[in-house]
Formats: structure tokens, C-alpha cells, sequence
């Protein structure tokens, strides 16, 4: 195994994702390349300040339930302009969601 391999394979040991390598011998030379570029280039101890952030500063909502939302299609220029500046102003102060939609519903913006 070649070093670029065990480093990052000692990287994902110290952050309890060795998970990531399962797969690994099945992949092609490209695919392995890859994946250890990938794993190499990720910043594993920012995502777990994120993560560790997250879980300190509020509490987790397990609840799955409708949300409210905005047809994007159907708001005037000025409208969809307001909703897209309060947007940038919740990313760039850090306060943001992600919420994962079904298929076909992409179109569909969370006021």
C-alpha cells in the first residue's frame, strides 16, 4: 500500500470514519486515486467543530413535518430579489438550513 493510502486511512481512524475505505478494493486505479485525493483534501476537523457546534448550540428537532414554502415561479422580480437578499445576509452571518426535497419538488423555495 503506498503512503498516500495509510495517511489517509490513519486520518479517517483519528475522526471514526474508516467506513469510507470499505469499498475501497473494488474500485478502479482512477477510482482509488480519487477517493484518497478526496479524503486527503477533506477538512475533518472543521466538519467536526461544525458538527460538535451544532449538537452544543441548539437543540436537534427529530420531528419530520411539512414545511411551509414559496413557489419560486410565482413571485415577481421584486419579490424572488427580496427573499434572495434575505438569504445571502443568513449566509453570510452563518445562519443557514438545508433541507432535502423529493424529486420534483426543486422548484420550491422555504420562506
Amino acid at each position: 500500500m503506498n503512503d498516500k493510502y495509510l495517511l489517509a486511512k490513519s486520518r479517517l481512524k483519528e475522526y471514526n470514519q474508516e467506513q469510507l475505505l470499505n469499498s475501497y478494493n473494488k474500485l478502479n486505479e482512477q477510482q482509488k486515486e480519487d477517493l484518497i485525493e478526496n479524503i486527503l483534501d477533506t477538512n475533518f476537523e472543521q466538519m467536526q467543530k461544525l458538527y460538535n457546534n451544532i449538537n452544543i448550540n441548539k437543540k436537534i428537532n427529530n420531528k419530520i413535518e411539512p414545511i411551509s414554502y414559496i413557489n419560486k415561479n410565482k413571485l415577481s422580480k421584486e419579490e424572488r430579489n427580496y427573499y434572495e437578499n434575505i438569504g445571502s445576509k443568513l449566509i453570510e452571518n452563518s445562519k443557514y438550513a438545508v433541507v432535502t426535497m423529493a424529486g420534483g419538488q426543486r422548484n420550491q423555495t422555504r420562506a
